[in-house]
């Protein structure tokens, strides 16, 4: 009895050992952001490195995703009659909540895990170190350019991923399935709005952007200097990432979801 409190001691006092540094790191991080806009440069490269490295896989992802949603969702709709609803539900549906979090979960899987990967070896080959000694602060150097770049690529991704399912549907739901042109983008623009919509996927995918990219930075800014240590905080990074971003998809669904 006294070796499984001992060990539960020891798991909880790692866990929140953990927890603190990481609510330090974020405050460190808050602090250094604004001095790293000052090179546009390191941040514009890192955009290419996790945006734009990822904007195929986030459109194609997208694209069949709009076509399955549109599918499965016209075999529900044609037992009420409203099949020339399914461009409003379709939209709705990749804005608010699939737009946002695939996108962040495709970020969090491709360019969270890299991020973790590229630090996590900065850190193995002693670059940081030799950065530390020539009183270059890696903070500001390396973290906050992947950081900042992070938080621009995802909503830009989650826009494209939104944009490409919303083309998916018209295509299977007009080409396919025989819903009239002119009724699919007239639902859109009656039911998608700007605020209740648009807005809330924009939120969420700056929210959930802050959060990869936090994430894959601190494990690999913290991770063991072992190639294992290294291929840990990298799944880590995508693992912990995922759950988050699904369980901040909750609280914000529940906190912006229209009052009926």
């Amino acid at each position: 009895m006294k070796a499984i409190i001992r060990d539960c001691w020891q798991n909880f006092s790692r866990f929140a050992a953990i927890f603190g540094g990481f609510q330090v790191f974020s405050f460190r991080m808050l602090a250094y952001m604004p001095k790293s806009l000052l090179r546009p440069r390191l941040i514009t490269e890192q955009i290419y490195a996790v945006g734009a490295l990822s904007l195929v896989l986030t459109m194609f992802g997208g694209l069949f995703v709009g076509m399955v949603l549109t599918l499965q969702a016209h075999s529900t709709l044609v037992e009420f009659g409203s099949t020339n609803a399914l461009g409003a539900f379709a939209s709705e549906a990749l804005v608010r909540e699939l737009g946002p979090v695939v996108a962040a979960l495709l970020f969090a899987g491709r360019a969270g895990g890299a991020i973790a990967s590229e630090v996590g070896l900065m850190r193995t080959t002693n670059q940081i170190a030799a950065m530390e000694l020539m009183a270059v602060d890696p903070l500001q150097r390396i973290i906050a350019p992947r950081l900042l770049a992070g938080i621009i690529s995802v909503p830009l991704l989650a826009a494209i991923f939104s944009t490409m399912g919303i083309l998916g549907a018209y295509f299977v739901g007009t080409g396919l399935l025989g819903v009239d042109e002119g009724a699919f983008w007239s639902n859109i623009n009656e039911r998608v709005d700007l605020y209740d919509d648009v807005a809330v996927g924009v939120i969420k995918s700056i929210v959930f952007g802050i959060s990869a990219s936090l994430m894959a930075v601190f494990e690999g800014y913290y991770s063991e200097p072992t190639a294992a240590g290294v291929s840990r905080a990298a799944t880590r990074t995508v693992v912990i990432t995922s759950v988050w971003i699904l369980l901040l998809d909750f609280i914000l669904t529940a906190l912006t979801l229209p009052k009926v």
